[in-house]
């Protein structure tokens, strides 16, 4: 496929904020103004979707950027609705950009007669012509497997470790990396390999979903500054409950990193309530007003990482590359003193 002159972004409504700063962050790269491309999503008086793109896409390289979070079906189908229209106008390529792929938690059948959702979003994706996709710490990693085109998984604990070394310089010794559950072990284990620092496990036993009925922690947490890692905060309801265990087994404070911050239902009042000293988020969700209002939530910036990401898919170089401190700090520059 030929190159054509600069990348396209197009957005829908779940994101704009995050849509509008990756376009910005390519502007700076580039040394020319890279916008969204003019064009309305909207919706009838019955809530059907309806989109129109008012500028030319022939031949173009197209990025549509769209978190299908909450309300997941609409922004789906937002998303899905938006790759037909740029395929009917002659798109050269489209890349579906997910800062959040929703659905993902429905990734296996944990009992009889229940679906594999996850399979079943990306082979919509697929059919309605999305010939790549971009996202950030896919809930399961096999659920690239459930794609029969490349799929582009970010992880935003190159990130977190910027941030980490950053806020934490003076304490780096006494950090010890805790996973919320055995599942999420090797999320927080490779967070841990990149800041040097131990790690333990809550373990947790649920009786229905929602709802946790014991916890007990592995490993020695005594006098540590305990960082969960997580790759999904929905009700907080876990999150909060860990960091109290951690504390009355001798943590000496609790912080969270959540790469998606879906914070809903009593999400943010139980964080704000919480015995955690500060919970960390990205934008790949567009915050509410509330998250960004309450004292103990903090967020971090995807745009950096998925600019270069949509630069270099682009070109037709490396996006393993940003998974490298030395490659992400200086496109973090300003931001973070990386080591």
């Amino acid at each position: 496929m030929s190159r054509t002159s600069e990348p396209k972004l197009i957005s829908g409504n779940a994101n704009m904020p995050l849509a509008k700063a990756i376009a910005r962050r390519m502007s700076l790269h580039r040394g020319v103004n890279v916008g969204l491309v003019d064009a309305r999503v909207e919706r009838f008086n019955d809530g059907e979707i309806f989109v129109e793109v008012f500028e030319n896409v022939r031949g173009e390289d197209m990025f549509i950027i769209q978190s299908t979070s909450n309300p997941a079906n609409d922004n789906l189908m937002e998303l899905l609705i938006m790759a037909d229209a740029l395929r009917r106008s002659s798109a050269a390529r489209v890349t579906a950009v997910l800062p959040y792929f929703g659905y993902a938690r429905q990734d296996r059948r944990t009992k009889a007669r229940t679906p594999i959702t996850a399979k079943m979003v990306a082979n919509m994706l697929v059919g309605t012509g999305i010939e790549r996709v971009l996202t950030m710490d896919l809930h399961a990693a096999q659920i690239q497997g459930f794609f029969d085109i490349p799929v582009d998984n970010l992880y935003a604990s190159p990130v977190f470790a910027l941030d980490i070394k950053h806020a934490f310089k003076d304490q780096m010794g006494d950090l010890m990396v805790v996973s919320p559950d055995v599942g999420g072990v090797a999320r927080a284990r490779e967070l841990a390999k990149r800041i040097n620092s131990p790690l333990a496990i809550v373990d947790k036993r649920r009786e229905k979903p929602g709802e946790v009925a014991e916890m007990t922690v592995i490993g020695d947490v005594t006098g540590k500054t305990c960082l969960i890692v997580d790759d999904i905060c929905d009700t907080a309801g876990t999150l909060c409950k860990a960091a109290e265990v951690l504390l009355e087994n001798g943590a000496k404070e609790v912080h969270s990193y959540i790469s998606h911050g879906v914070m809903s239902g009593p999400a943010v009042e139980r964080v704000t309530n919480s015995v955690m000293k500060s919970l960390v988020i990205t934008d790949s969700i567009a915050p509410t007003d509330e998250i960004k209002k309450a004292a103990n939530i903090r967020i971090v910036p995807t745009a950096p990482i998925f600019a270069q990401a949509i630069l270099n898919i682009w070109n037709g170089t490396s996006v393993s590359s940003l998974f490298e401190a030395d490659t992400l700090g200086p496109i973090y520059d300003g931001m973070y003193t990386p080591e």
